[in-house]
């Protein structure tokens, strides 16, 4: 395997959207995700808060569900937005896409989302930020190895029909 081509192996794990469209595409994403996550869980804060009574509990549900999903799919839109505009900065100042930046883009969110609470409140939501992100990185590294060695052993064939003959008999279709 040439230099190039391990290169452009690590690299495919790291291809997206280009930087200005990532941050909008990890925003959006980021709100729906927190407001379909938040709407499950405000239908079952809402239910379960409610008077009892069907009628009372489904219109809890769906107050619940009105008022504070898009509160929550805003509080996810602004991690994702910060996280992927920290990320962006990262790539063009190292020049490279790699876990570090994912890594540090957690733990400078962490930061930034809780500077109005004071500095030891910022090292702490950014060591969390950082560790989550690490993680989560790892276990993709880790996904990733396994999966490759599980196909490292076999040899791939696209599709054994079209493979030449071996011999005359596998030629004549006997």
């Amino acid at each position: 395997m040439t230099s190039q081509s391990l290169t452009t192996t690590n690299m495919e794990e790291y291809a997206r959207e280009p930087c200005p469209w990532r941050i909008v595409d990890d925003c959006g994403g980021a709100f729906t995700m927190g407001a379909i996550g938040g709407g499950v869980f405000q239908v079952i804060k809402g239910f379960r808060n409610a008077p009892v009574g069907v009628r009372h509990r489904l219109k809890g549900s769906v107050s619940a569900v009105r008022t504070r999903a898009p509160q929550i799919g805003g509080s996810f839109a602004v991690w994702g937005g910060l996280f992927s505009t920290i990320d962006c900065g990262l790539v063009r100042l190292r020049g490279k896409e790699d876990p570090w930046n994912s890594i540090t883009s957690g733990a400078m969110t962490g930061a930034v989302l809780a500077a109005r609470s004071g500095p030891f409140a910022m090292m702490g939501s950014a060591m969390m930020g950082g560790i989550l992100l690490a993680l989560i990185e790892g276990f993709g590294i880790l996904l990733t190895r396994y999966t490759a060695q599980q196909f490292q052993n076999r040899p791939f064939i696209e599709d054994p029909d079209q493979l030449p003959p071996k011999d005359a008999s596998q030629k004549a279709g006997w």
